[in-house]
């Protein structure tokens, strides 16, 4: 069904929100939604899609459009339906247990920087409070590339977007184990490390959400789990490596283990949901909704400070207590805090499938903040302990019940961009 120059096409969004009984101003049936009446119409229709579109690129004064724009507008509206969420089946756990490896690779890493900061501050003529910018640009880097790795997953690009920041994240890890100077790490395991992973994290989330409704928080709560876990397992390899074969061997060992993982991770994801047509790239017109907004706002204050602890624990202890810890006794802090971490983001998950989401990260949220507070008060070894364990279950709590609650505001389990929306401004 092709347009000729002097008919003027009808808008496909316009047809697929009529439903399946719309009817055109003439009164016949819709072509874009009438498929019942021939089963071959749906190459049809994808084909007069395309020529709509390629009829309003015509039209519009060249240079008007930027080449990512125009390739992101190819992406037809479909009106094929995939069915609610399964709740279940094997590419819904697959996805499920290949956000666990993504935030295993990415959370993971990111919370074990606690180990690198100590390093550096012994090892390199920089000041803690300069070094710590390696840390904080990876997470900003991290959210920084969310929406846009948003919306290339609502476009039709999840892979693509996956594999870029799998190898990112890789080149990152390898890169900062060749990296002697200051500069050199932030670009490296700063900036490199921390787009690679969001390039991972946003999509991957986005994807699991589409998989799960009335088990979304037990699913969630299998992901964020992968966070602890890595931060258990790189910690542990830091201790156990760093005196025998050295910084940049340690990381190297880190970056295989994430090499296989993340070999598996890109095997197991699958979109569930058809491209559909890319909207603006940060979607302004979301915070119209005052549950959408008051929620974003309140996660951007959530999250802070909740990483704080994780990067300077090891270091506080090394320096401010009465009996300052040796730099290998520190890491097991990080440890602790990580590896009650994982109690933390499963519990609240299984109390959440009952109560919400949301009526559980509010508590949460406060009692994590009164913990921060009082700890500066921790002088001791056995304080510091307990602080880090009572904070370890609470800031679990935290990250692990915010993607549930934020997909618990919309009824539309396609419109992921809300995810990685309040991703980036948090």
């Amino acid at each position: 069904m092709a347009y000729t120059s002097d008919q003027e096409p009808r808008s496909p969004r316009r047809e697929v929100e009529k439903g399946d009984n719309a009817s055109s101003s003439d009164g016949e049936p819709s072509q874009f939604n009438n498929t019942e009446a021939d089963p071959d119409m749906g190459i049809e229709q994808d084909y007069g899609i395309c020529q709509i579109e390629t009829e309003k690129e015509r039209q519009q004064p060249p240079g008007t459009r930027s080449a990512l724009d125009r390739v992101l507008s190819r992406t037809s509206v479909t009106d094929k339906d995939p069915g609610p969420p399964p709740d279940g089946g094997f590419w819904a756990w697959s996805s499920a247990i290949a956000g666990h490896i993504m935030m295993l690779n990415s959370w993971g890493y990111n919370s074990s920087f606690g180990v690198f900061q100590t390093y550096y501050t012994s090892h390199l003529p920089n000041p803690a409070s300069q070094i710590i910018w390696i840390g904080s640009v990876q997470i900003a880097a991290l959210f920084f590339i969310g929406t846009f790795a948003g919306r290339l997953t609502d476009a039709g690009y999840f892979r693509a977007t996956f594999a870029a920041g799998s190898v990112l994240t890789l080149l990152g890890v390898f890169m900062t184990s060749l990296s002697h100077t200051f500069w050199q790490l932030l670009l490296a395991q700063g900036l490199c490390t921390g787009l690679g992973n969001g390039l991972m994290f946003t999509p991957s989330l986005a994807v699991v959400s589409t998989y799960f409704k009335r088990r979304r928080a037990l699913a969630f709560g299998i992901v964020s789990t992968g966070s602890p876990v890595g931060g258990l397992i790189f910690p542990s390899m830091a201790r156990q490596l760093l005196g025998k074969i050295g910084f940049a061997w340690t990381v190297r060992a880190i970056g295989l283990v994430q090499l296989v993982t993340l070999i598996m991770a890109n095997l197991l994801l699958r979109p569930r949901l058809p491209p559909r047509k890319a909207g603006p790239w940060v979607d302004i017109a979301s915070f119209k909704e005052k549950g959408y907004f008051f929620f974003a706002i309140g996660i951007f204050f959530v999250f802070w400070g909740t990483f704080f602890p994780f990067y300077y624990m090891a270091s506080f202890a090394t320096s401010q207590l009465d009996k300052p810890l040796r730099y290998s006794d520190a890491l097991n802090l990080l440890l602790v805090v990580n590896g009650v971490g994982i109690i933390g983001r499963s519990l609240p998950n299984a109390i959440a499938h009952h109560f919400g989401s949301i009526t559980c990260i509010i508590p949460a949220s406060f009692v994590s903040a009164v913990c921060l507070f009082s700890w500066p008060g921790v002088s001791t070894v056995g304080g510091l302990y307990a602080w880090a364990s009572v904070y370890g279950l609470l800031a679990g709590a935290c990250m692990s019940l915010y993607p549930p609650a934020l997909s618990d505001l919309t009824t539309d389990y396609r419109d992921s961009n809300w995810t990685s929306d309040c991703w980036n401004y948090h």
